[in-house]
C-alpha cells in the first residue's frame, strides 16, 4: 500500500517545503524593509511578498485535501501530473503582476475537486451498489 502512495507522499512534502520556503521569504522581507510583526503593511515590494505566501497559505489546505482525495480515489498519476503543473507557475506567484498563474492554479484546483469527486462516486457505486461503472463504460466504449 504505502508503495502505491509514494508519489502523493512525495508531492505532499514538497508542498510542505514550499510553504517554509515561502515563509522565510517573508522572514526576510521583513527584515529587508523594516516591517516589524504583526504589521502587514509596509513597502509595495514587501506586500507583494508577503500577499504572495498568504495566498499560498489560504489554498494548502484546499490543495492538499483534494489532492489526497484524487489520488486515492480517482489516480495518483493524474492527481501528480496536475499538481507538477500548478508547482510550475506558482513561483511567478511572487511576481503579482500578472493574475494569470493564479487563475491557472486556481483551475487545477477544480481539476483535483473533479477527479475527487468522480473518483468518490465511482468507489461509492463500486462498494455499496456492487456496480463498477468504469467497466461498464469502458465494455459499452470497446475500451477493454
Amino acid at each position: 500500500m504505502m508503495e502505491e502512495l509514494v508519489g502523493l507522499g512525495a508531492v505532499t512534502l514538497l508542498g510542505v517545503l514550499e510553504q517554509a520556503y515561502f515563509s522565510l521569504q517573508v522572514i526576510y522581507a521583513r527584515r529587508k524593509y523594516s516591517v516589524s510583526p504583526p504589521a502587514t503593511t509596509g513597502p509595495p515590494e514587501f506586500e507583494r511578498v508577503f500577499r504572495a505566501q498568504a495566498n499560498c497559505s489560504e489554498y494548502f489546505p484546499i490543495f492538499i485535501t483534494v489532492l489526497w482525495l484524487s489520488g486515492v480515489f480517482f489516480s495518483q498519476g493524474e492527481a501528480t501530473e496536475a499538481t507538477e503543473a500548478a508547482a510550475a507557475l506558482t513561483r511567478t506567484l511572487y511576481d503579482l503582476k500578472s493574475l494569470a498563474p493564479l487563475y491557472f492554479c486556481a483551475q487545477i484546483l477544480w481539476i483535483l475537486i473533479g477527479f475527487s469527486a468522480v473518483g468518490i462516486f465511482l468507489t461509492i457505486c463500486r462498494v455499496y451498489l456492487n456496480m463498477d461503472l468504469l467497466q461498464e463504460l469502458c465494455s459499452i466504449f470497446g475500451l477493454f
